[in-house]
């Protein structure tokens, strides 16, 4: 006998509908599976014939045939189990076609009958519903992040037998389940960090504009404290972008019960000793690296010269398309990469240059520190400013005379709402994406203006990416201060997120 059941595989964070075909036939005893099929697949024809098994299903002395379909598309993953099993029991007449039908099946079965919990949930029914799928049947511990798909008909069982009964007409009853937030990072606040103003103003207008940043300064100067707050100055969440991230999390099988949904932009900040692939992603079977995982919030990289090179230079194209795209001989994978670079580094090996009185590297030591960072990568980073070490004045200051994060994110908050209004009919959303090519439309300057920018284009010998990120920098100072025209403060300020390129890359030896 001939069944079908529907599920899917996914493919970054998209997913594609595959047909599990099963045929029952007179023959020589076999239990075939085909379909261009992973070793964990294959694996689950014996996870399969036990679980059944303990649920009092024997399969026949008859030639079993399992069709994975399209054929073409390598499958992996242990969802297939759960609708491999309930095609198998259609096919032996113990479930109708008909409580199978519109329905899609996910989920790995333990030797006991047990639905056990797969990755990837929430874009299979994100998917499969936008699709034309109304039901589907998931673990039960993934229940809370399937439904985050409001409108999708979800049932989540914790064994087969549920399922078989189920699906023969035994009424579904829905137990209560609650959906937590994730842990926030609200507690810190830039309220806590005492003096910097310069670098915390650098930080609101990087902020702002979602301009990547690099803060330079000696042990101390509080280059982290700032970092880990940046994210609290940010605008909150849409609903569309908490869905897309929260797909993020659940491919790496981040979501749980307690925690399905991502509401806060999130804060990720990898140890220099991570691979290539931690970071960007990747794998036999590619999967999500941190800057996806830092997707539509901050990425923040300390110690930047003690990343190997080869690893850096791999963020210039996601910095460039915010997305990264993955090639492997086992598939091709696109991953959103959207995220605000915030890296962190001391101006040489000791933590003093140009202290000349405590600095205690030689030209060449300080030279080859510094070209662990290249300057294409440098070129991608909008706003690099000096965090100058602690004043006791400023480390003495009472509680309460520091701006808090709340009060910082007004203005950004400000900001983003000019943003959005500018670029309503753009495929962009914010001053730091805003093309080279259209860069004279929303970046203009008068003619003082652009006379003072051909003289200092000159003498700090800028490239023209560099001149465009100063002028889209000046472009968010000017709107924080809700001025439609770039006047000289604004570019001047901008020029100073980006003088410490002279000083630290070069001037040494000069």
């Amino acid at each position: 006998m001939y069944s079908t059941i529907q599920t899917a595989i996914l493919e970054g964070i998209q997913t594609r509908k595959v047909q599990v075909e099963v045929d029952i036939s007179n023959g020589m005893p076999a239990f075939d599976m085909v379909g261009h099929l992973s070793a964990e697949v294959r694996e689950g024809k014996e996870r399969i014939r036990i679980a059944l098994h303990s649920i009092g299903v024997l399969l026949p002395a008859k030639r079993i045939t399992i069709n994975l379909s399209p054929a073409h598309i390598r499958k992996s993953g242990t969802g297939f189990d759960l609708p491999i099993a309930v095609a198998i029991m259609q096919s032996l007449g113990l479930v109708t076609r008909e409580s199978c039908e519109g329905r899609l099946f996910i989920g790995e079965l333990g030797l006991n009958g047990q639905i056990l919990p797969v990755n990837g949930i929430l874009p299979v029914v994100s998917d499969g519903f936008r699709e034309g799928i109304k039901e589907f049947i998931v673990p039960k511990e993934n229940e809370s992040e399937a439904r985050l798909v409001k409108e999708a008909g979800v049932f989540s069982f914790e064994n087969l037998q549920e399922v078989l009964e189920f699906l023969n007409g035994k009424t579904y009853v829905e137990k209560p389940y609650n959906i937590e937030e994730t842990a926030t990072l609200k507690l810190k606040d830039f309220k806590e960090v005492c003096g910097q103003k310069f670098i915390k103003r650098a930080c609101e207008v990087a902020a702002a504009g979602m301009h990547n940043i690099l803060l330079v300064g000696p042990p101390g100067a509080g280059k982290t404290m700032v970092a880990e707050r940046l994210s609290t100055i940010l605008p909150p969440l849409t609903e569309e972008e908490r869905l897309e991230l929260s797909k993020i999390y659940s491919v790496c099988g981040l979501l749980t019960n307690k925690n399905a949904l991502i509401t806060e932009r999130p804060f990720r900040a990898p140890h220099h000793t991570i691979t290539q692939c931690g970071l960007t992603g990747g794998g036999a079977i590619p999967k999500p690296g941190e800057i996806s995982l830092a997707h539509n919030g901050v990425l923040f990289l300390d110690e930047l010269p003690e990343f190997q090179k080869n690893t850096l230079e791999i963020l210039r194209q996601p910095l460039e398309e915010h997305e990264i795209h993955l090639v492997r001989t086992k598939g091709a994978t696109t991953y959103p990469a959207n995220f605000l670079l915030l890296a962190a580094m001391n101006p040489c090996n000791c933590g003093y240059y140009p202290d000349m009185n405590r600095c205690r590297c030689s030209d060449g030591n300080l030279r080859r520190y510094f070209d662990k960072v290249s300057q294409p990568l440098l070129d991608r980073i909008d706003i690099c400013v000096e965090a100058p070490a602690l004043r006791y004045e400023e480390l003495t200051k009472k509680e309460g005379e520091e701006e808090s994060s709340q009060e910082i994110q007004k203005r950004v908050l400000a900001c983003h709402e000019i943003q959005c209004e500018r670029f309503q009919k753009e495929d962009f959303s914010h001053n730091s994406a805003i093309p080279s090519s259209r860069l004279e439309e929303f970046c203009s300057l008068n003619e003082k203006e652009q006379k003072y920018m051909e003289a200092i284009y000159k003498k700090m010998n800028l490239t023209a990416r560099t001149y465009h990120k100063i002028l889209r920098v000046a472009r968010t100072i000017a709107d924080l201060e809700q001025e439609k025209q770039i006047s000289l403060s604004h570019l001047n300020e901008a020029i100073c997120y980006r003088n410490i390129d002279e000083k630290f890359w070069g001037g040494i030896g000069g």
